[in-house]
C-alpha cells in the first residue's frame, strides 16, 4: 500500500500532510478516551505491541510491487480486535514511520499519504464494529461473516486510498496499475478473516491476557 517516490511530487504532496494531520488529530482524540477509560500504562503496552507488529507486518512479511503500489500483509483488523481503535492507529502510524526512517528513507516524503491510506480504513473498522457487533459480544466470539466484513472494510479502504493517491498524482493514466493491484489484494481480504479468526481462538485460551491491559477489554467483555 506505500505510494512509491514520483507518484505524487511537488505542491500536491501538501494534501498527504493535511490528510495526514486530520487522522493524527482524531487518533489523539481516541486514545484520550483509551487513557481515561484504562491508563496510560494499558495505552502505552497496547500501543508498543501494535507498532511492533506493524513493523513485522511492513519489514518481514512477505512483500510484492503490484501495479501502482506493494501488496503487504497489513492486519489491520487483527490489529484492531486485539488492542482497540486507539492502541492499533498509533501502532501504525508508529511502525510506519520506523520503517521508514530505518530501512525506507525514500518512503519518508510519502508518509502523510501512506499513514492516511492505513488510519483512514482502520477508522471504518471500528465505525463498522459498532455496528455489526453486538455491545454484548466478546470480540473472541466472533462470525467469520463478522471478521470477513471488517477485514473487506480496512482492506477495501487502503486500495481506495491507494488508487484516490495514484489518480491525483498521475491522473487517467494509472487506470492499469490501479487495477491490477486492487486485484492483488482480493487475495489480502480473502487470508485475513481466516488469520483473525486463528488470533482470536488463540486468545480465546488465553482469557487471562484480559487482566494484563495488554489487549482490548472487548476481546473477552
Amino acid at each position: 500500500m506505500h505510494i512509491e517516490h514520483g507518484v505524487v511530487t511537488g505542491a500536491k504532496l501538501i494534501l498527504g500532510y493535511a490528510t495526514a494531520a486530520t487522522a493524527g488529530i482524531y487518533t489523539l482524540k481516541i486514545a484520550f478516551d483509551a487513557l481515561r477509560e484504562r491508563g496510560l500504562l494499558s495505552l502505552a503496552g497496547r500501543s508498543l505491541l501494535a507498532t511492533i507488529a506493524t513493523f513485522i507486518f511492513f519489514q518481514v512479511l512477505p512483500t510484492a510491487p503490484v501495479g501502482v503500489s506493494e501488496v503487504h500483509l497489513i492486519m489491520g483488523s487483527t490489529l484492531f480486535l486485539l488492542f482497540g481503535a486507539a492502541p492499533a492507529a498509533i501502532g501504525l502510524a508508529l511502525g510506519l514511520l520506523t520503517q521508514g526512517l530505518f530501512f525506507a528513507p525514500a518512503d519518508l516524503p510519502q508518509y502523510g499519504m501512506n499513514v492516511t491510506s492505513l488510519l483512514v480504513p482502520l477508522f471504518a473498522v471500528s465505525a463498522l464494529a459498532g455496528r455489526i457487533i453486538a455491545p454484548k459480544t466478546a470480540y473472541v466470539d466472533l462470525t467469520y461473516g463478522q471478521a470477513l466484513a471488517l477485514s473487506t472494510a480496512f482492506q477495501g479502504g487502503i486500495v481506495a486510498w491507494v488508487a484516490f493517491w495514484a489518480f491525483y498524482g498521475q491522473g487517467i493514466e494509472a487506470w492499469s496499475g490501479v487495477a491490477t493491484f486492487g486485484a492483488a489484494y482480493m487475495l489480502v481480504i480473502a487470508l485475513e478473516p481466516l488469520v483473525d479468526l486463528a488470533v482470536l481462538a488463540g486468545a480465546k485460551s488465553m482469557r487471562g491476557l484480559g487482566r494484563t491491559g495488554l489487549v482490548t477489554q472487548r476481546l473477552y467483555a
